[in-house]
């Protein structure tokens, strides 16, 4: 990851003021993100995007996980973060136990599919989870629905398309609404008289979709974002921030490809963050 070499951790006078680290393989972490200044408007954050290894969906699994843990070496070893967030379902699912173990002295927080709380609101009793084929044949997501979803019928929902049409979308670019009617469309079962009523969103990416699926849905559910319990979960495991220091004007992109696009630079500015 040669092309972090120009970043360096400067400025970090204590833990206290070191950053926290929002990753994802895209730029759908900006959700996570976008949450975690909300609750957290004095902490530093530093959001890595692996654009070069975008969409995860197409690697192979030990390759993904060897990928990720070297580029976490590197961002750790370089940034000093008090605190990691893997703001990727796929890349959850997959390796974080392998980052808690390579690395014990950096707590990581990841995502995992919101598959508790659905289950408690549901009034139906029909869930939905909406996530990429990598999520969908994780058993990390079958544990999930076995232990807290076994009164619910859950369908597990693997679309291979909606994570590069949210970057389209976010882009600016138009999107094929029957594409992504297409997508969605298996989240919707009628059974016995009751209908699908939350559709949980298992990828960082959708929620920037979350506009145009209320607009194409065959009915109305509640699709459910994980963005703020994140937020949450990370804020719990910081410590204080005595000082209060607002630290926005430093937070930082890195893309692995080292060449965001004009438009994604200028997703970063209206998001505040350097490049």
């Amino acid at each position: 990851m040669h092309h972090l070499a120009q970043y360096t951790a400067t400025n970090i006078s204590s833990r206290q003021d070191a950053p926290v680290i929002v990753f994802d393989s895209g730029i759908g972490g900006l959700t996570v993100l976008r949450e975690a200044r909300v609750l957290m408007p004095d902490r530093h954050f530093i959001y890595v995007a692996d654009d070069a290894g975008f969409p995860y969906g197409s690697w192979e699994e030990p390759a993904l996980r060897e990928r990720i843990v070297s580029l976490f070496a590197d961002l750790i070893r370089r940034f000093h973060p008090q605190l990691c967030v893997i703001a990727c379902n796929t890349a959850s699912t997959l390796v974080l136990d392998d980052l808690r173990q390579a690395f014990p002295d950096t707590p990581f927080v990841g995502t995992v599919p919101a598959i508790k709380p659905a289950a408690e609101r549901t009034n139906s009793g029909l869930v939905s989870v909406l996530a990429t084929p990598g999520t969908v044949k994780r058993a990390y997501t079958r544990d999930l629905i076995q232990s807290f979803a076994t009164q619910c019928h859950v369908r597990l929902v693997g679309a291979d398309r909606l994570a590069t049409l949210a970057e389209a979308h976010i882009r600016g670019e138009k999107i094929d609404d029957e594409l992504v009617l297409e997508q969605i469309t298996p989240c919707f079962i009628e059974k016995d008289g009751k209908r699908t009523d939350i559709v949980v969103l298992a990828c960082t990416h959708y929620p920037f979709l979350a506009n145009v699926f209320r607009r194409l849905a065959p009915w109305p559910v509640d699709w459910l974002d994980p963005a703020e319990a994140i937020a949450r979960r990370m804020l719990s495991l910081l410590p204080e921030n005595k000082d209060k220091i607002l630290h926005h004007h430093d937070d930082l992109a890195v893309f692995t490809s080292g060449k965001p696009d004009y438009a994604i630079r200028r997703l970063l500015q209206g998001f505040g963050l350097r490049n």
